[in-house]
């Protein structure tokens, strides 16, 4: 998991994508009160927004968009599996013929040139009258390996291995209330190396941008990093304060792939990151009450039963000491329980996983956290990646 803290102004957009490259738990495998808020900015000039004009515009839905768009997302993961879009790259400013990129990706027959049309049609490559074909500017930025925007990893090995096509589940989860288990799914060691491997630069990315541009950490000297992957938090976290000591609490497979991933970092980070193995659902956690400054917890809340929330948020203000924080960030909608779109596409996507949780708003998370002791009219909600998080903060009082 990742953590996104409150910010006065946007994330970029490739950052806020790979961390949405938090997302989130599931295995392609099987299937797989007033609140101070800050006003949404602008995106910066030139930044791609991520919610489809078509969903948030006009006072009717485009049915033909909302029934067809999985063939375009097929298209987009399949130009990323075969390379398509580092081959036109690497092909330079004049681009590249079909038939070169039917060998260089080693797709044979006419069915290569379908899917350059599909990509042409969705304009995500363009195509010249001499048939050769260049990317598009967010494509370009955004979908080729070698740039240091590229967060097609996300794309591919979550987005479209795992969530898509547990999404098929959906109609039969409505009707049972039935879905898998997040700690079934991740005691696959091969599911739960390749989520957390595939989250873990994202997270990274995102982290860092915090720390350097945004995050005041001042002199707190431990966290809890609940569900929090890789650890890739926890890393940048410690790296940008001295003496900073932080838990990650995590299932057993993923504790097995962060372990691997923190004999990449410096000696003295490792020393000052430890992984406890543990369904954060228990109801006991193995830390002690009142020894943190800060407790992490993204994209938590919404991938537990809805009667687990309450308690999470208990055992986190027990953690905390005086005056420490809860942070709490995921895919979230407004209050008003109509929007955005991708926020509530993701509330829903959360349904084939998660059968019992929450649809979750800002409204929703500060009653609970009042509830747990913290100080429900000093919660803050804050507009996190534009259109699909926000982060809600909560002091436990000194």
């Amino acid at each position: 998991s990742c953590l996104l803290l409150a910010l006065p102004t946007k994330l970029s957009t490739s950052m806020a994508f790979k961390v949405a490259a938090a997302a989130r738990r599931a295995v392609w495998q099987h299937g797989l009160l007033p609140v101070q808020s800050k006003l949404p900015l602008v995106a910066p000039c030139g930044v791609r927004r991520f919610s489809r004009n078509s969903w948030e515009s006009g006072d009717d839905v485009d049915l033909d968009s909302v029934a067809y768009g999985f063939m375009a997302s097929q298209a987009l993961f399949t130009g990323l599996e075969v390379g398509v879009f580092d081959q036109i790259a690497t092909a330079g400013e004049k681009g590249c013929s079909a038939e070169v990129l039917q060998k260089a990706c080693g797709v044979e027959g006419p069915r290569m040139t379908t899917l350059l049309t599909a990509l042409t049609a969705v304009k995500c490559i363009r195509r010249d009258p001499d048939g050769l074909y260049t990317l598009s500017p967010n494509t370009s930025k955004f979908m080729v390996t070698t740039s240091k925007q590229y967060y097609g990893d996300y794309l591919l090995y979550q987005i479209g291995r795992q969530f898509y096509h547990r999404m098929g589940a959906l109609p039969e989860v409505m009707k049972t209330g039935k879905a898998p288990s997040y700690a079934s799914w991740f005691s696959d060691p091969e599911v739960a190396k390749t989520y957390t491997q595939a989250q873990h630069n994202g997270s990274v990315a995102t982290a860092k941008y915090l720390v350097k541009k945004k995050l005041q950490l001042g002199g707190i000297e431990s966290m809890l990093d609940v569900g929090g992957g890789s650890g890739a938090f926890s890393y940048v976290f410690t790296e940008a304060t001295p003496g900073l000591k932080s838990t990650v609490l995590e299932l057993p497979e993923v504790c097995r792939t962060g372990e691997s991933i923190k004999t990449q970092q410096s000696k003295d980070i490792q020393d000052r990151v430890n992984f406890v193995e543990l369904d954060a659902t228990s109801p006991n956690w193995p830390v002690s009450d009142n020894s943190f400054d800060i407790v992490l917890m993204s994209y938590i809340s919404g991938s537990v039963p809805e009667s687990v929330i309450l308690p999470l948020y208990k055992n986190a203000f027990k953690a905390l000491r005086p005056g420490g924080r809860l942070l709490v960030h995921d895919f979230m909608v407004n209050d008003s329980l109509d929007g955005p779109a991708l926020g509530a596409l993701w509330g829903l996507q959360h349904v084939t996983v998660n059968a019992h949780g929450l649809g979750l708003c800002p409204a929703e998370i500060i009653q609970r956290m009042g509830q747990a002791g913290f100080e429900q009219q000093k919660c803050e909600a804050h507009e996190m990646i534009q259109g699909m998080t926000k982060l809600i903060v909560a002091h436990k009082s000194a």
